[in-house]
């Protein structure tokens, strides 16, 4: 290729690049798509309310303390009598 040429088609690839870029956004994207609406959501603050009294007090049951029903010594509750 001559020297002509390659400046020929540089200009010829410019401008159709030019050319597609804006014509595919009027031909592949309608107006009313480009539109969006979008959930808004409170800010987070440091503020935070008191739980509820009826749930949360000195006489609620505390689910973190172990439960012992009856007075039992085995230590492996599932095992069986015969050693297996």
């Amino acid at each position: 290729m001559k020297q002509k040429d390659i400046i020929l088609v540089v200009a010829v690839v410019i401008v159709s690049g030019t050319i597609s870029f804006f014509l595919s956004k009027y031909l592949f994207t309608i107006p009313k798509d480009r539109q969006t609406k979008v959930e808004v959501v409170q800010a987070i603050s440091s503020d935070f309310p008191q739980p509820d009294g009826r749930y949360f007090n000195a006489n609620a049951i505390d689910p973190t303390k172990n439960i012992t029903i009856g007075d039992t010594q085995n230590t492996q509750p599932f095992s069986t009598q015969n050693g297996q």
